[in-house]
């Protein structure tokens, strides 16, 4: 008796190849549903890195020559904030800028001096824009930007600016944070700063009392992605932040460069009201943005996003 060596024919039923196509065909809608939601978020990253920032640049200087007229020695800014951090969002996010005085007469003076040097100078300068000086800083409002003009003293090691009741100097290190957040952006093929300004401008649309300070987005960002090990997609990582934001912002995140204890001090303790009602904003994107993947649904991507566009 002769065998035919094979025995039994590989006969896919009918129901199972059913289940194949009807799997493949949703493996092909899930990758043209991920790259069409991808490619509208990096139009809307375009629109953002191309925007101009030579505004800011003139602003800068001029505020530069405004401050150094009528003293010895050197007055130089080092960008702080977004600009820095290459976190900036045109007209979501302020310019924060160390004002870094050295070998002048201001020197010995006390930081409340400073601000009063710096008020009457812009004031000068400046007269039809208005000038407001703070605890820690004095602020100029443009109308296309606000800038946050910190009095900073060199010193070895690093600077000194006010503390926080604005009497006081007080030591601080402000490429600490940005080398931080460097390193996980790098750990996350890059992707972390690009989700950080879709994430701005999606926070940007929240009522005034849900809103997070840029400074806080950006170290809520590095806090939930130091250990992230899912896809590095600005896509990805956006759904992640929210989903994850909404339960980290129940818990201060201690202020990497010494300026203050926390970085977002003005939600107050753990579990705060304000802090669950932050969440509560957060969560809600999460929710959107996981309803809209669910369905698959382009529309309501761009309706999450649409609010932001322009």
């Amino acid at each position: 008796m002769g065998g035919s060596g094979g025995g039994y024919f590989n006969i896919t039923r009918p129901d199972e190849l059913a289940k194949k196509l009807r799997e493949s065909e949703e493996e092909s809608q899930n990758i043209e549903f991920e790259t069409k939601v991808s490619a509208y978020i990096n139009e809307l990253l375009t629109e953002y890195n191309d925007r101009d920032v030579d505004a800011i640049t003139k602003h800068l200087e001029s505020i530069k020559e405004a401050l150094k007229k009528d003293i010895e020695g050197t007055v130089d800014l080092l960008y702080g904030g977004s600009v820095t951090k290459h976190t900036y969002v045109d007209g979501l996010s302020d310019v924060d800028a160390l004002v870094l005085i050295n070998s002048t007469e201001l020197e010995k003076s006390s930081p409340t001096e400073v601000k009063d040097y710096f008020f009457r100078r812009l004031q000068e300068r400046l007269p039809k824009t208005e000038i407001v000086k703070g605890n820690l800083a004095v602020t100029v409002r443009y109308k296309d930007i606000e800038i946050q003009l910190l009095p900073a003293i060199k010193i070895p090691g690093g600077f000194k600016i006010a503390d926080s009741d604005g009497m006081r100097w007080s030591r601080i290190h402000p490429n600490r944070f940005t080398a931080l957040l460097t390193s996980v952006n790098q750990q996350c093929n890059g992707k972390v700063v690009p989700t950080i300004k879709i994430a701005k401008s999606i926070i940007a649309t929240f009522p005034e009392n849900r809103k997070l300070s840029g400074y806080h987005v950006e170290s809520l960002a590095v806090d939930i992605f130091k250990d992230y090990d899912g896809p590095k997609t600005t896509k990805s990582m956006l759904k992640y932040f929210f989903s994850e934001g909404s339960t980290r912002v129940l818990n201060p995140i201690k202020d990497k460069t010494g300026q203050s204890l926390y970085v977002d001090e003005y939600l107050g303790e753990a579990n705060s009201l304000g802090r669950k009602i932050v969440a509560d904003s957060l969560g809600r994107i999460g929710r959107k943005i996981k309803n809209a993947d669910g369905a698959q649904s382009m529309d309501q991507w761009k309706n999450l996003l649409g609010n932001i566009h322009g």
